[in-house]
Parts: C-alpha cells; sequence; structure tokens
C-alpha cells in the first residue's frame, strides 16, 4: 500500500478562523489537500475532494455575498483542479474506487460530483447534519448520482484504511489513519486539528462544539505519539515543506 499527497489549492484565511487568539484578523493562505491511497489489490481510495474546480475562475463562488466571504477565500491555480492532479499520477476519477470524506465542508467535499461510480464513506451523524445547513452547500455533494456509504464510528473501509469518529469541528468529523509497510502509521486529521497552533494555544473555539473538538485533537496526539506516526494536520503551512507532496509517495 502507498500514499501520496496531491495539492488542491489554498484557502486564505484570517487567523480567527484556524485558531481564534492566533493572528486574528491576518489572512494567511493555507493548504489544501486530498490523500490518493493505492492498495495491495489495486483499489484506490481518495481522503478528500478539495475545492470546486469552478474556484478557480470564481473565488467567491460558495461565500460571496455572505459574511464568510471576509474570512474565507479559495485561491486555485488551474493546476490544483482535482482532475489535473489525477491526471498527473496518470489516473483520471473513474479509476478511483473509494473516496473517503472526513467531513463535507466545501474545501474537502468539493469534488464529490467528479465520482459518481465511487462508494463514498462518510460518517451518518455528519451526513444527517450537513443535509440542508447553510455551511454545507449541496450542489458539490449531494447529488442522486452519488453513492454513499454511512457509518456509525470507527470501521475499517480497507486493509489498513480506518476511519476513527473525531467529533467537534462540526458533527460525525471523521479522521483516517494508515497503516503503511514502511512509513508505518500515517494519521490524516482532517479539519480536527487545522493548525499546529491549536496544539499551542489550546484553543479549540473555531469549532463547532470546542469542548469535542479538544478531546479528539488530544486524542489524535496521543495516537500519534504511541503509535510514532506521520501526524498530517488538515491545513498546516509548515507540514508543506516537512511533507512532500506529489509526486513523492509514502510507502
Amino acid at each position: 500500500m502507498e500514499m501520496t499527497i496531491l495539492p488542491l489549492g489554498d484557502c486564505i484565511c484570517a487567523g480567527a478562523v484556524l485558531t481564534p487568539g492566533h493572528d486574528d484578523t491576518v489572512m494567511t493562505p493555507v493548504p489544501v489537500s486530498g490523500y490518493l491511497v493505492t492498495l495491495d489489490d489495486g483499489r484506490r481510495v481518495l481522503v478528500d475532494t478539495g475545492m470546486s474546480r469552478d474556484h478557480i475562475g470564481n473565488p467567491g463562488l460558495t461565500f460571496g455575498g455572505s459574511p464568510a466571504e471576509e474570512i474565507i477565500t479559495p485561491a486555485m491555480q488551474p493546476a490544483d483542479d482535482l482532475v489535473s492532479r489525477l491526471a498527473e499520477a496518470g489516473l483520471a476519477p473513474g479509476d478511483v474506487d473509494v473516496v473517503i470524506n472526513t467531513h463535507l465542508h466545501f474545501d474537502h467535499a468539493g469534488n464529490n460530483f467528479l465520482f459518481p461510480g465511487a462508494t463514498i464513506v462518510v460518517q451518518r451523524e455528519q451526513y444527517e447534519f450537513a443535509d440542508g445547513h447553510p455551511s454545507f452547500p449541496n450542489q458539490y455533494w449531494n447529488l442522486p448520482e452519488l453513492h454513499y456509504e454511512l457509518v456509525d464510528g470507527a470501521a475499517e473501509v480497507a486493509p489498513g484504511v480506518e476511519v476513527l469518529p473525531t467529533p467537534g469541528h462540526v458533527p460525525g468529523h471523521q479522521s483516517v489513519v494508515l497503516t503503511l509497510p514502511q512509513t508505518g502509521t500515517v494519521i490524516l486529521s482532517g479539519d480536527a486539528v487545522h493548525v499546529a497552533a491549536s496544539y499551542e494555544l489550546d484553543n479549540w473555539d473555531g469549532h463547532m462544539d470546542p469542548a469535542a473538538a479538544r478531546e479528539s485533537a488530544h486524542m489524535l496526539r496521543r495516537l500519534a505519539a504511541d503509535r510514532r506516526a506521520v501526524f498530517l494536520l488538515g491545513h498546516e503551512p509548515a507540514q508543506v515543506a516537512e511533507y512532500p507532496r506529489f509526486p513523492h509517495v509514502y510507502r
């Protein structure tokens, strides 16, 4: 089994969005990523689908005219389109067998519409919460042609690929734990942990349920320490240099 990190653009966010109390009014570009996993049997799993390519020409597509427009701005180049990134790896969306969404926000599920032939794994609680909620635009993920597999709690999606419930950022958020033969454990936090400063300040007020978010984040950090894991945070800029992206492959 192997994994590569797909760079899918940036979000320019006010510090208050990521960790309140840390550069609240400073607008900072943070990475948006997808994680492409190739299983031993050749099947492909994609963790998170990034932002819709329509943001390339229209950054205000999702939040234009709303208060969120002042604190969150997508920043994508043509090369950041998920279809382009998959093509660089010699793949098309139809080559992906399973999609795992950590949650259904626009920067994690914005290209779900590309995968009508895949099984899309989401926590049931997240799917039911997101359906009709204004912060989860339906045009990206709530489509009749998509096939969702709704799970309740921890589950093995495939050999070496596990989802763990990490609520707090939103109800039903999940993180992903990979077990690679050489690298060992890789934890993909999703937005359970946006950036490292969240731990430094131990401030989780940017999440819907701060107490649950704190518990989830500290559980992940303990797990990472216990397993000596590679711990990839949802939007940490420093990790772009620390952990190479495509074409680097983690085995």
